[in-house]
């Protein structure tokens, strides 16, 4: 039957202990002394521990062990085991770089502080252990097989961390047998205890912790002398040991090592890591935790860069698949706004990178639910597919009516529209905005009439928004301005028509207006107009035809003879007429005059540039 005896004692100010023999019989044992009140000699045949007021000193077998801190210089070994809680040193043991192995030395004597215990171990609980009984021979044979027979228990049980003594003691002699006898001392640094868990309890309440409650825990460290790296440490490994954060941060920690192994980081990792840090924004995990983690393993693996959108593309589908983690990658609204603000990018670019991943993307989902996975899966992409719908449905009604001449536009149209803008707005307000109207309007390539129509459009979706206006209304207008359009195409083309065969001269107001007169009386005679020609709309295609004539006899051969992008791009933005139609002209001009097609290109593609 196994008998434990306990003793538990200050040797310090900071310091306390808590010693347990252990064995089938170790009430006929005497393992202790107790010198001058304030040494303390733990002692075995062969082995022995003296402490006192400043630190500890050994002889024999045995070592040390404590809980990992978070942050601390952890062998790659350990880290990549999730398993491995603890850290375990024995005396007289070196680790050899070079084979990665441990080297196992008779030079089991020496002396630690326990400032040193406590910076290198645990900065709040520490182990001290020997052992008689089951292990002879020289020290350093001793030593290989206590590491062989309790090396993995005890880099693995979870009571270190508790401070459970008894459980460990009862896991260590499962092993062990009755025939051992085991000396096993706990050290607290008081003083980091009270401030660990000052600062745990106000973690745990606030996670943000405010600035008053901070400067408290600040004013108690101050008190305790703790110094500020001590301070980080304790905090940090309290943050890290939160369950909603250590998922995330286990995660991430587990894909850099992946990568440090291979020696390199591909897209769909690094998306992952950057995933996971937004993530921990959302979650409100300090990012220390990920710096750490990054100076650990050196996070500056090579990697082929891509478009940015590109990336947090990747970085969002992919981080639907953390859940099969226990990690709580949902995606939110600020997730599905970066989302239709890549597609838009991608749609500008024609890169079907965008388009790809998202195929992957469910591909994935439905193995994965096929082989047993939650449905939630599905839901989330479903989600994300019902906006992208939207926005495919919306972009190509947009751009059909900025681009397309002659498009029309429905009542159901509109009110798809209408659909999609609220569906968008509840999102972020003004996104339907930005999303769809932004860069159309500023389209070097969108005509007068389409950029009029865009505008009508918005400004007339906003109204019915807003109750001060009618669908019916706007399509009305909408309506009217395609009649416009019309009406200006069909003056456009008999006018030129008309100056072309019968007048060279139409800059005086007489002769323009026998000009409007006959291109009236044309145009009623054939049946295309039956109402007045509005004397504006024909004066504007009057002075766009004087446009065109001045660029096609006097700029445009400057332009070819010169190169000369610089006035071109000046003409396109300042004439009034549309860029599509001036390229025609271009186009035509150099048919005409039976120039080389490739010398338009190069000049284009200069003002491209």
């Amino acid at each position: 039957m196994l008998q434990e005896i306990r003793l538990h004692g200050q040797i310090n100010a900071s310091v306390e202990y808590f010693s347990t023999g252990a064995s089938r019989d170790i009430y006929h044992s005497y393992f202790y002394e107790v010198h001058d009140g304030g040494q303390l000699r733990f002692f075995s045949p062969g082995n022995e521990l003296h402490i006192d007021c400043d630190g500890v000193s050994y002889n024999g077998n045995g070592g040390t062990f404590c809980e990992y801190m978070f942050g601390v210089d952890m062998p790659l070994a350990d880290l990549a085991k999730e398993e491995v809680r603890n850290r375990l040193v024995l005396y007289g043991t070196t680790y050899d770089e070079s084979d990665r192995t441990l080297r196992f030395t008779r030079q089991t004597q020496g002396r630690m502080s326990f400032e040193r215990l406590f910076f290198d171990g645990n900065a709040v609980c520490n182990y001290l252990f020997f052992i008689s009984g089951s292990f002879s021979g020289p020290v350093q044979t001793q030593q290989e097989e206590i590491l062989r027979l309790l090396g993995k228990l005890l880099k693995r049980s979870e009571y270190v961390g508790a401070a459970d003594d008894s459980l460990l003691i009862q896991e260590i002699f499962s092993l062990l047998g009755l025939r051992s006898s085991l000396y096993l001392i706990r050290l607290i640094n008081k003083k980091h205890k009270e401030y660990h868990d000052a600062f745990k309890a106000l973690y745990h309440t606030y996670r943000a912790i405010p600035d008053h409650e901070f400067t408290v825990l600040q004013e108690l460290a101050d008190k305790l002398e703790i110094d500020s790296y001590q301070q980080e440490r304790i905090r940090v490994d309290i943050m890290y040991k939160h369950p909603e954060n250590r998922r995330i941060v286990d995660e991430y920690k587990n894909i850099l090592i992946n990568c440090d192994r291979k020696g390199s980081i591909n897209k769909l990792e690094n998306a992952r890591l950057t995933r996971l840090k937004t993530l921990s924004v959302r979650n409100k995990i300090p990012s220390a935790l990920f710096y750490t983690l990054d100076e650990m393993l050196k996070n500056d693996k090579q990697v082929d860069l891509e478009e940015d959108y590109i990336s947090e593309t990747r970085q969002i589908l992919d981080g639907i698949f953390l859940h099969e983690r226990q990690i709580d990658a949902s995606i939110d609204e600020q997730d599905m706004i970066r989302l239709l603000h890549a597609k838009r990018r991608a749609s500008e670019n024609r890169d079907h990178t965008f388009e790809q991943i998202l195929l992957d993307t469910g591909k994935t989902c439905d193995e994965m639910i096929r082989d047993g996975a939650d449905f939630s899966l599905m839901e989330s992409l479903s989600y994300i597919i019902t906006f992208f719908d939207r926005y495919d449905t919306t972009s190509a009604h947009i751009s059909q009516l900025a681009f397309m001449p002659n498009s029309r536009f429905n009542e159901g149209m509109i009110r798809s529209l209408l659909g999609s803008l609220r569906a968008f707005e509840e999102l972020s307000c003004g996104l339907f905005t930005s999303l769809f109207f932004g860069d159309i309007l500023t389209n070097k390539y969108i005509s007068n009439y389409g950029r009029k129509k865009i505008l009508i459009l918005r400004d007339g979706l906003a109204a019915i928004i807003a109750d001060r206006q009618t669908v019916h209304q706007l399509l009305q207008a909408m309506r009217d301005l395609d009649a416009q359009e019309n009406l200006y195409s069909l003056l456009l083309s008999h006018i030129k028509e008309r100056i072309r065969k019968f007048y060279s001269l139409y800059n005086t107001r007489a002769e323009q207006e026998a000009l409007l007169s006959e291109v009236a009386e044309e145009l009623h005679n054939k049946g295309l107009l039956s109402a007045p020609i509005p004397v504006q709309l024909f004066r504007d295609v009057v002075v766009n035809i004087k446009t065109e004539a001045i660029y096609l006899h006097n700029l445009l051969p400057q332009i070819v003879a010169n190169r000369d992008t610089l006035l071109r791009e000046d003409f396109l933005e300042n004439s009034g007429l549309d860029r599509f139609y001036v390229e025609e002209l271009e186009r035509e001009y150099f048919e005409l005059n039976e120039l080389a097609i490739d010398d338009l290109y190069q000049i284009r593609k200069g003002l491209n540039a």
